[in-house]
């Protein structure tokens, strides 16, 4: 009769966890239909279904997704420079990965002792976003770098901007600009002004805790900055 120890077990587990990474890696490297982006509009996100799975496994089944897709030229352009300002400063001008904002994240991290910082892109978020989770892995931060990649070398940064604030969340359940503007200032996103859109813009780190209708004393003073930095 053959033995199996204990230490083979455990080199059996690891390669085939290995081995699942690895292909979970290669998924995303190779299959995802990123260029299918340029013309395709998604109707369904990753975070859409993670959200649908939270509320089912809270039993709170009868919830829906609020979402509507609006065009690049649909959206004030208070809220896109808004979002920017707020969220990727060298949107423009990087391929989709900050250096600095890395930095800097690394040493606020190391500061504080634990990760509370991320830095990461409007286009990383954009990746984590449509086809990732909001588990944090080394798995699904190596796939994140290598969508965020394959994304900014497929699309232009106009389409990056325009999916990203059609599949961000907003608010719990609400994805995407349109559904935002709709849902806390009961106007299309075409008509917000720069206080909405600034509003909007800051809370998005954390949505589902803050309110651009009834803002904290914190997220009122981000917002003004950002109103300053629009009238320039």
């Amino acid at each position: 009769m053959i033995k199996i120890r204990l230490t083979d077990w455990l080199l059996l587990i690891v390669c085939l966890v290995i081995m699942i990474a690895g292909f979970d890696i290669l998924w995303y490297a190779k299959i995802v239909n990123i260029a299918a982006l340029r013309n395709e509009n998604p109707k369904v996100t990753s975070f859409m279904r993670f959200r649908e799975k939270q509320w089912k496994a809270e039993g709170a089944k009868k919830r829906k997704i609020s979402h509507v897709w609006v065009n690049y030229s649909q959206i004030s352009k208070h809220l896109i420079t808004a979002v920017i300002l707020a969220e990727d400063g060298n949107f423009y001008r990087h391929d989709g990965f900050d250096v600095d904002a890395i930095n800097h994240a690394l040493e606020v991290n190391v500061k504080r002792g634990k990760t509370l910082f991320g830095g990461s892109t409007i286009t990383q978020q954009l990746a984590k976003n449509l086809y990732l989770t909001p588990s944090k892995t080394y798995v699904r931060k190596i796939n994140e770098a290598i969508l965020t990649y394959r994304i900014e070398k497929t699309l232009t940064k106009k389409r990056i901007i325009e999916l990203y604030l059609n599949c961000v969340e907003w608010g719990d359940g609400v994805f995407g600009i349109e559904a935002a503007s709709r849902k806390y200032f009961r106007k299309p996103a075409s008509d917000l002004t720069k206080l909405e859109a600034a509003r909007l813009a800051v809370i998005l780190p954390n949505p589902i805790v803050f309110d651009p209708v009834n803002p904290t004393v914190y997220i009122r003073k981000k917002a003004e900055r950002i109103v300053r930095e629009l009238g320039r």
